[in-house]
């Protein structure tokens, strides 16, 4: 599991969601154990995490190593993870990232709409079900800020951090990070429409009923091989 979420770190830097150090991502792997992306102390950024950065810590945020983190030290916002954790059970990974393409659309008034078909089923799907926004672009370092957070999100899969960034969930790292990959997709699509002049509009219903659902086979596996590949061919 630390190689799969420090892969997925290195995926959501080479996608354009979170840019240098910024951005991290968490597991749960028990009934009180997290996984979750440090930042060490030679920290080079994302786009370079190793399963070494990645380190196990309780739902209280303490270690759970009895020597500590070694060196590494856990994200500021980690309690934005582990809030996320507790009032969730359906959820399994959480992915925090800054994609500006996300934060640019929300400042512009530009909600997360299925403007999109099957350009992107599963990213229209989720749209269609609504992504809130949560009004607070703070950092989310403690429980009251994260417990905000939480109640913006209420039971969807993504939510939109204002001037921050966005919070993806999932039940593995692979499909948190999809997820945000989509979110990020229809924001840039929507830029692009209102810089052309164009008028946005969400898919007609009998349109969306159309929409096959192709299968976690397809949607995650073979879109996340994509990504590892498309990886490994354009290091960082």
């Amino acid at each position: 599991m630390r190689e799969r979420i420090a892969v997925a770190c290195r995926v959501m830097a080479a996608r354009g969601l979170a840019d240098g150090i910024l951005g991290h991502i968490s597991v749960r792997t028990g009934a009180d154990e997290v996984l979750v992306r440090c930042r060490g102390p030679r920290e080079r950024g994302l786009a370079w995490t190793e399963p070494a950065d990645v380190h196990a810590v309780g739902l209280d945020g303490a270690p759970k190593h009895p020597d500590g983190l070694g060196g590494w030290s856990v994200p500021n916002e980690l309690p934005l993870h582990l809030e996320t954790l507790r009032a969730r059970p359906d959820v399994t990974a959480v992915a925090h990232a800054h994609p500006p393409a996300v934060v640019a659309a929300d400042l512009a008034g530009i909600a997360i709409r299925p403007i999109v078909g099957a350009f992107d089923i599963p990213g229209a799907r989720l749209a269609a079900g609504g992504v809130p926004v949560h009004p607070r672009g703070v950092l989310i370092r403690s429980r009251r800020l994260a417990g905000e957070m939480v109640r913006s999100l209420g039971d969807r899969p993504v939510v939109v951090l204002r001037g921050h960034g966005l919070t993806s969930t999932g039940a593995t790292p692979e499909e948190a990070v999809l997820r945000a990959l989509s979110v990020d997709g229809i924001a840039r699509l929507a830029l692009a429409v209102r810089a052309a002049g164009g008028v946005l509009a969400d898919l007609p219903e009998e349109d969306l009923a159309e929409l096959p659902d192709l299968g976690g086979s397809f949607n995650l596996e073979v879109a996340w091989r994509h990504e590892t590949t498309r990886l490994a061919a354009v290091p960082p």
